[in-house]
């Protein structure tokens, strides 16, 4: 390993030098070390594998233009400073949190060597975790499976067009990110999406927001409103869990999809809209029509195209772009440095079978982010180990029944974190009942 690194270029950045860093130039340079000297403001601009920063008080009064370094960058960070700064607790935290090492004044040349090269070893090791992620960073769907590589050449041919599109795909595997996708490819990608969730709005309601109500119309209308399909006009109109939405209204939008024209509650004069509509459903529609749940000519007035979604097992070699990805996206969130995934966690992740799929996954990396206390996620702070083997012996029926709640309830929550009344569904509760449990386990 040594000999490889040691014959690839050794790049260094020196960020806001100062006189000791000058003097310490001819060392690196005898040490085979390319090594550039710029401030703060211009080092974002700069791909080193290591970087020197000699840490002010002006960096730690506002440490937010450091934190955003750190957090876009692919280089390893050393802090040097004096060690009586030491002795403050804040910085000491601060340099915990965000650097992979310090070093104290003056330079001991042995000293710094060493942590040089860890910090180059561990930057060659992240920047291949890199490369593989890179390669997607043009795309909204992340991976390099076949299955999403057809996905996203399926995605190009049907964008084009304004026909109706059904997408199709369990919960938490990226509807909705593949109506983005199709609205952003398309012509009217500079003009509205507007989302609709029809399993969200409550029945006495939807008729309102999707078509719009005059003033007076009833009760609480103090004002004329536009309805989503008017704001949507020109633009694409996605209808996320379509399956749900009741029989009375998908009379009224299949006349719409017909006609293209809308009235607003309380008034009967057409409006026409020019609306590119996507659906998204979880749910087998064909069953649902044979049950008489959904409309058969709604059915095939929206299944024009197809598109059908992966469950995040059936392509797991994308799991560790899709987590290194959330990784970086909940570190800024937090404000935490972004952290790599252990050989355990990594493990963990292709080994689990991803009922939650994208949306689970994104929630477990947020999850590990929070709880994680080394420089790395471990498969515990996902929530991915044998949970009886981190607890404290069971003696009692109740304290497995206990155990058997708490882990039903965490399972269901990073499921559906986004949605109580789903949550409950598959657990099998009430509302209430779940927040009862909740509280029980003093859960959030």
């Amino acid at each position: 390993m040594s000999q490889v690194l040691t014959e690839a270029p050794r790049r260094l950045l020196v960020v806001d030098p100062c006189q000791e860093c000058e003097l310490l130039l001819p060392h690196l340079q005898a040490s085979a070390w390319a090594v550039h000297s710029c401030g703060l403001a211009d080092a974002g601009n700069a791909i080193f594998d290591v970087g020197l920063i000699r840490l002010r008080p002006t960096h730690l009064a506002r440490p937010e233009a450091l934190k955003e370094l750190i957090s876009q960058s692919g280089t390893e960070w050393i802090a040097v400073l004096n060690a009586d700064a030491l002795q403050d607790s804040e910085i000491g935290n601060f340099i915990g949190e965000w650097f992979f090492d310090y070093h104290t004044l003056p330079f001991d040349f042995g000293r710094l060597d060493i942590a040089l090269g860890r910090a180059l070893g561990m930057a060659r090791l992240r920047g291949k975790v890199g490369s593989e992620s890179r390669e997607s960073d043009d795309h909204d769907l992340l991976g390099a499976s076949r299955k999403i590589c057809d996905l996203r050449r399926l995605l190009a041919k049907l964008a084009p067009t304004d026909a109706p599109v059904l997408i199709r795909g369990e919960s938490g595997t990226g509807k909705e990110l593949v109506a983005h996708t199709l609205h952003r490819l398309s012509r009217r990608a500079h003009e509205a999406f507007v989302v609709v969730n029809c399993g969200a709005i409550p029945e006495h309601l939807i008729q309102s927001e999707l078509f719009g109500h005059e003033k007076g119309s009833f009760t609480g209308a103090h004002q004329r409103k536009l309805g989503r399909i008017e704001l949507a006009d020109r633009g694409t109109l996605f209808l996320d869990e379509i399956g749900d939405l009741p029989l009375e209204l998908q009379a009224n939008l299949l006349r719409f999809l017909q006609e293209m024209q809308i009235e607003r509650v309380g008034n009967h004069r057409p409006i026409s809209v020019n609306v590119r509509v996507l659906a998204a459903t979880h749910v087998d529609l064909e069953e649902a029509v044979r049950r008489g749940r959904f409309r058969e000519d709604l059915y095939y007035r929206l299944n024009v195209l197809q598109v059908q979604t992966t469950p995040l097992r059936e392509r797991l070699e994308d799991i560790p772009c899709l987590a290194d990805f959330f990784a970086q996206r909940y570190a800024l969130e937090i404000g935490r440095r972004p952290r790599n995934f252990s050989r355990q966690a990594r493990s963990a992740m292709l080994e689990h079978a991803w009922p939650g799929n994208v949306r689970e996954l994104a929630n477990r990396v947020r999850r590990g982010m929070v709880l994680a206390d080394g420089k790395q996620i471990e498969a515990v702070d996902l929530g991915l180990t044998d949970g009886f083997s981190r607890h404290p012996a069971l003696n009692t029926l109740e304290d497995y029944i206990n155990r058997a709640e708490q882990q039903a309830l965490s399972d269901a929550l990073l499921r559906h974190a986004d949605n109580m009344s789903r949550a409950a569904l598959a657990l099998g509760v009430s509302r209430p009942t779940l927040y009862r449990l909740l509280h029980k386990h003093q859960m959030r």
